[in-house]
């Protein structure tokens, strides 16, 4: 049975052509599928769990169905959805996994991420991330009422669309580097992640062996996801897996 891996969905309401297709992917592919990882920002904004905006309950009630099903659903948390916490992964059946994190697929170790932590040439997100990924600052925002929730965020992405227009194409990127230093970490030559919207297989020399960095796509423009079955990994259409 495959692997599948998907990334950067970002489900809003304002896409419901986006929603209709994840779920078909929920139902469809991952029926068949041993295990789906979900490597961030499946949800455009998720502003706690107690986040109820459209489509959150019904993509919730899709993924707890596919868990229930005995399909392993896990995922990290992407810089969209961070807030995601411990009453989503009850009620969604899924794993919250603490990334990077380093699981088995087909006996070979693959370390799994967002991605965002990978582009350290962007030294303003950095210090946004560091920021917004502290528990304390996390736990101050969510005691906010949701209404007030609301009109941070929407300032935020504001301010966020303004400065990454002003921002050079490659620092928004990962860094080779960044790459190098994660695998030899872990001690692995394997990686999934998202984040930049880039999908690609990327062959790496890492210490003169062969290495893999497997980059997923967004459902923006398309919605390529990575398959890895007994012949490999390859990216492909969520339609297609």
């Amino acid at each position: 049975m495959s692997v599948l891996f998907a990334s950067d969905v970002h489900l809003n309401a304002r896409r419901p052509g986006q929603v209709a297709s994840f779920l078909r992917f929920l139902a469809g592919p991952c029926r068949r599928a041993s295990a789906l990882y979900l490597l961030g920002d499946v949800f455009d904004e998720w502003l706690g769990d107690d986040d109820v905006r459209a489509p959150h309950e019904e993509v919730v009630r899709e993924l707890a169905a596919l868990s229930a099903s005995g399909v392993r659903v896990a995922l990290v948390h992407g810089n969209h959805d961070f807030l995601i916490g411990e009453r989503f992964v009850a009620r969604s059946g899924c794993e919250l996994l603490c990334q990077p994190a380093c699981v088995q697929v087909y006996d070979t170790p693959v370390l799994l991420l967002h991605g965002d932590q990978l582009c350290t040439l962007d030294h303003g997100y950095q210090a946004w991330r560091r920021t917004f990924m502290d528990p304390g600052n996390q736990q101050t925002f969510l005691a906010l009422p949701f209404a007030e929730r609301e009109r941070r965020a929407a300032a935020l992405r504001h301010q966020s669309r303004e400065l990454t227009r002003l921002k050079p194409d490659d620092i928004m990127d990962v860094t080779q580097a960044a790459v190098i230093d994660t695998l030899r970490a872990h001690g692995v030559r394997h990686m999934v992640h998202g984040h930049t919207h880039r999908p690609a297989l990327h062959r790496i020399d890492l210490d003169g062996a062969h290495a893999l960095r497997a980059v997923l796509g967004d459902w923006y423009e398309d919605d390529l996801i990575l398959v890895w079955d007994d012949a490999g990994p390859r990216l492909v259409s969520s339609t297609a897996a």
